[in-house]
């Protein structure tokens, strides 16, 4: 037995160790420099949040796989009870019901939500066989079962997450061979519910919207964010004016510049190599885990693998393009730079599932 425990400790994936401490290293120095080189109110917290879930995020990778397959469905209920409970008694923050307040601590439930939906998907899709695709009623329950959370996360409203939780699940949809038939149906299915959804949409969402289209017809007000953003970006230009050096967020005028548009602050201070730099670090971050998803012999390693990278993937690709105005201001925050403990914990729980699947990839789960 403790042969068969460092034998795992050996298949660690240490370059994916490493990147991911990386990329949180850069997250601890902007959040830092954000406020004004102190270590509060973000950055200590921040530090102390991955102190608590790296080794987490390790312990998950060395456990048996095949407790992971059987708890999937309880994590998923259970995360999912909580996003009830958001709707019930949550706490409202910043325009939106998002949180549920425990006294130590503030729970979002939508975050681990997207790691409960990759597991429920992931289980149910090892089950099925490639005939079972064609069947109706086999298709629609896991289609239920990202709807029910996606539904519940764009009402507190959250419409970054919301879409987040939809792409991802769209991608293992693909992934596991669904029919073409099925996405042109949804697809058609969103189009044709566009105009129910614009007028399910609260003011501020439909106005970012609008500004998107012309960001200078609010420049006071709605287009504020996305302009001031720009203008960081800019000012940063090759080089970057140095940590501590950014003028935007240190005279506060880039709002949310710890959390959704860090990355403007990161890259006035760094410039267009700082940003290259973390690009690269994401990209190799893909790389690897999806090189560790083509290694896994089940079906639920390689599902979760792909699930799981695919939420980073979406997240970096959203939040980067969302403050260079590329997309429409959606509120998603950048992994392990932004400030937030849900957030990070939820991330690195979720990577500690892809490092499981190096470790336990081989493991047998036919007889489960």
């Amino acid at each position: 037995m403790h042969k068969n425990y460092f034998d795992q400790i050996k298949r660690l994936p240490l370059t994916l160790i490493l990147l991911i401490s990386l990329i949180c290293s850069i997250g601890f120095i902007v959040l830092y420099s954000a406020a004004n080189s102190n270590l509060q109110p973000w950055a200590l917290k921040q530090i102390v949040n991955f102190c608590i879930f790296m080794p987490i995020a390790i312990i998950i990778a060395l456990i048996d796989l095949r407790i992971i397959f059987r708890l999937s469905y309880i994590f998923y209920f259970c995360v999912l009870a909580l996003l009830v409970a958001v709707e019930l008694f949550g706490s409202t923050a910043m325009g939106g019901k998002r949180w549920i307040d425990i006294g130590i601590v503030k729970l979002q439930p939508s975050e681990p939500i997207k790691i409960a939906i990759v597991l429920m998907l992931a289980r149910y899709f090892h089950s099925l066989t490639v005939d079972d695709l064609s069947k109706l009623h086999k298709v629609i329950i896991p289609i239920i079962g990202v709807l029910v959370p996606a539904f519940l996360i764009i009402r507190e409203p959250d419409l970054g997450t919301g879409m987040i939780t939809l792409i991802v699940s769209s991608i293992i949809f693909f992934a596991v061979g669904f029919r073409i038939k099925y996405f042109i149906i949804l697809g058609v299915t969103a189009l044709v519910s566009l105009p129910i959804a614009w007028n399910m949409m609260y003011d501020y969402q439909k106005k970012r919207v609008m500004v998107f289209l012309d960001p200078e017809q609010d420049p006071l007000g709605a287009s504020y964010n996305i302009i001031q953003s720009k203008i960081a970006i800019g000012s940063g230009g090759f080089f970057g004016l140095g940590l501590n050096q950014g003028s935007q967020s240190h005279l506060d005028f880039l709002p949310e510049h710890q959390t959704d548009f860090i990355f403007a602050t990161f890259a006035e201070e760094f410039g267009f190599l700082g940003g290259m730099f973390l690009l690269v670090l994401y990209f190799s971050l893909i790389t690897l885990s999806l090189l560790i998803g083509v290694n896994c012999r089940t079906v639920f390693s390689k599902l979760m693998v792909i699930g799981i990278t695919a939420t980073l993937f979406s997240h970096v690709f959203i939040n980067m393009a969302m403050v260079m105005g590329l997309v429409p201001v959606v509120g998603v925050p950048l992994p392990f730079i932004s400030y937030g403990g849900t957030m990070m914990a939820s991330m690195l729980m979720g990577f500690g599932l892809v490092m499981n699947a190096q470790v336990n990839g081989h493991t047998n789960l036919t007889n489960i």
